[in-house]
C-alpha cells in the first residue's frame, strides 16, 4: 500500500560502495517526526529518523539544496510487513517541494522622448 506525505528534511546522506564483495548504493534522508509518548514518560517536540531510498545517485537530484536545508518535500512511502506483526514504512520516492519564487523588480517605465 503506497501513500504521499508531506515531510520536512534536516538532511540527506549519500552512501555506496562494497563490503565483503557486495555493493551497496542508498541515499538517506533525515526527516521530521513527532516525538511518541511511552510508558516512561511525557514527550514534547520532533525528532530527525532516516528513511533510505535503495539508489546513491537520489543524492545529486539534492545537493544543491543543502544551503535551503531544512526544506519540506513529498515522500512516497510504502507501508510493509515487519516483524513480529508489525509494519514499516519504506520511502519509495521524495520530491522537493517548490519555494514560491521572490516577486520579479517591476520594470522600469519607458523615457517619454
Amino acid at each position: 500500500m503506497r501513500f504521499q506525505s508531506e515531510v520536512i528534511v534536516h538532511g540527506v546522506k549519500e552512501s555506496q560502495g562494497t563490503i565483503e564483495g557486495r555493493d551497496f548504493s542508498s541515499t538517506t534522508f533525515h526527516c521530521e517526526v513527532d516525538l511518541a509518548e511511552n510508558s516512561a514518560g511525557r514527550s514534547i517536540g520532533r525528532a530527525t529518523r532516516p528513511f533510505k531510498i535503495q539508489d546513491a545517485k537520489e543524492f545529486d537530484k539534492w545537493s544543491h539544496l543543502g544551503e535551503a536545508l531544512p526544506i519540506k518535500a513529498t515522500a512516497t512511502f510504502e507501508m510493509a510487513a515487519a516483524a513480529q506483526d508489525g509494519t514499516k514504512m519504506v520511502l519509495v520516492e521524495i520530491r522537493p517541494i517548490a519555494r514560491a519564487q521572490a516577486p520579479a523588480a517591476p520594470a522600469q517605465a519607458a523615457k517619454a522622448g
